[in-house]
C-alpha cells in the first residue's frame, strides 16, 4: 500500500510518500522559519499564504522522488486538524483535489494521531503503549490502545512545554525557534545556579502546567535588568535550569501515568515520546532513564520525524487504510480536534 501524506497545520509545508513496509519513498519539506523570525513566532496569515504558494511544488517533488504516478497511490492522507485553520484548509483542499482527480481514497488525519503513530513508522511498536506527546501546542499523556482508540490521561491546563521553550528563548533574546536555541545554551550552563518552580510536581493526576514556569523566567530576567542585565553565563545557567525543570515535570507526570496505564493494559510495556519537543536530546535522556526504572521500553522517532512532517501523516493514512478507515470529500477542516476520550 502506498499513501501520499500532506501536512500544513502550522509553519511547515510537508509532503511524503510512504508504503506499508515502512519505507519513505519520497518527501519534501519547506520551513517558514525565516518568514516568521521577525515576529518571534508564527503569524497565521503568513503561514497560510506560504502553504498556498508552495504546496503544489512540494507534492510534485515527493511524487517525483518516489518515482511513481498518482495512479500508483492507494490513498491521500492529510492533516485535517487541529492547527492554524488557514493552513489546514490549504492542505485539505489540495488532498481532496488529488484524491478526486485520481480516484483514490481520502483520509483526514488528526495531527496528534500523526505524532502518536509516528514511532510505528520506524519500529513495530505493539499496541497498547503509553504516549507522551509534547510539542509547541500540545502536551498530553495518552494510552494508545489501537489506531483510532485513545484514552487521554492528562494534558496541559495552560501552556504547552514547547510554547514555554519559545517564550523563554524570546525573553532571553535567543530568537525563534526557541527550543533548539535553549537546548544549545543549556549545554553551556549550570542548572543548579538558579532555582525555578516545578509546577504540579508530586501532585495526583497526569496534568501539566508550564505558565508559572514561563512567568518565573520572565521575573528572573527582569531582575537581571536591575543589576545591569544578564551576561552570557546568566543566560546559559538559566537555560540549563529551565530545561531541567521541564525534564523534572515530564518525568514526574509520566511516572504518575504509568500506574493507570498498567492497570488498564497489563501487557503494555512501551513508552513512546513524540512531538517537536521530543527532538530535545536532554529530555530524551531523562525519559530513557525513567523507562529503565519502570521496566518500560522507550520508543522515540528520530528528531526529523518528531517535528511536523509529511511522513507521519502518510503513515497514519496507511494505518487507517489498512483498517478500512476512510473519510468523505465533505470532511470539514477543524481548528480543534481532541485526541481520545
Amino acid at each position: 500500500m502506498i499513501v501520499l501524506g500532506i501536512e500544513t497545520s502550522c509553519d511547515e509545508t510537508a509532503t511524503a510518500v510512504v508504503d506499508s513496509d515502512r519505507h519513505i519513498l519520497g518527501e519534501a519539506l519547506l520551513s517558514q522559519i525565516e518568514e516568521h523570525q521577525p515576529y518571534g513566532g508564527v503569524v497565521p496569515e503568513i503561514a497560510a499564504r506560504s502553504h498556498l504558494d508552495h504546496i503544489d511544488t512540494l507534492v510534485a517533488q515527493a511524487m517525483d522522488q518516489a518515482g511513481i504516478g498518482y495512479d500508483d497511490l492507494d490513498g491521500v492522507a492529510v492533516t485535517g486538524g487541529p492547527g492554524l485553520i488557514g493552513g489546514v484548509i490549504v492542505g485539505v483542499m489540495c488532498a481532496k483535489a488529488i484524491a478526486l482527480a485520481a480516484g483514490k481514497s481520502f483520509v483526514a488525519v488528526n495531527h496528534l494521531e500523526g505524532h502518536a503513530l509516528s514511532a510505528r513508522l520506524v519500529e513495530k511498536v505493539e499496541f497498547p503503549y503509553l504516549l507522551l506527546l509534547v510539542s509547541g501546542g500540545h502536551c498530553q499523556l495518552v494510552i494508545v490502545e489501537e489506531v483510532g482508540r485513545y484514552r487521554r490521561l492528562g494534558g496541559t491546563i495552560d501552556d504547552a512545554a514547547g510554547e514555554a521553550f519559545d517564550k523563554t528563548a524570546k525573553v532571553l533574546g535567543l530568537g525563534y525557534p526557541g527550543g533548539p536555541a535553549v537546548e544549545t545554551k543549556a549545554r553551556e550552563g549550570d542548572a543548579g545556579r538558579f532555582r525555578l518552580p516545578r509546577p504540579l510536581i508530586g501532585r495526583d493526576g497526569c496534568d501539566f502546567s508550564f505558565s508559572g514556569l514561563k512567568t518565573a523566567v520572565r521575573r528572573m530576567v527582569d531582575g537581571f535588568g536591575e543589576n545591569g542585565g544578564a551576561d552570557p553565563k546568566d543566560v546559559a545557567d538559566l537555560c540549563a535550569e529551565f530545561q531541567a525543570a521541564v525534564g523534572d515535570v515530564l518525568v514526574d507526570r509520566c511516572r504518575h501515568a504509568i500506574k493507570p496505564f498498567r492497570a488498564h493494559n497489563e501487557d503494555g510495556y512501551s513508552l513512546v515520546l513524540a512531538g517537536g519537543v521530543a527532538a530535545n536530546g536532554y529530555l530524551r535522556e531523562r525519559l530513557e532513564t525513567l523507562a529503565g526504572e519502570e521496566d518500560l521500553r522507550l520508543f522515540c522517532p528520530p528528531p526529523r520525524l518528531c517535528t511536523d512532517n509529511g511522513a507521519m501523516i502518510a503513515w497514519a493514512g496507511v494505518e487507517r487504510l489498512l483498517r478500512g478507515m476512510t473519510d468523505g470529500l465533505d470532511f470539514a477542516p477543524r481548528p480543534r480536534w481532541p485526541l481520545g476520550r
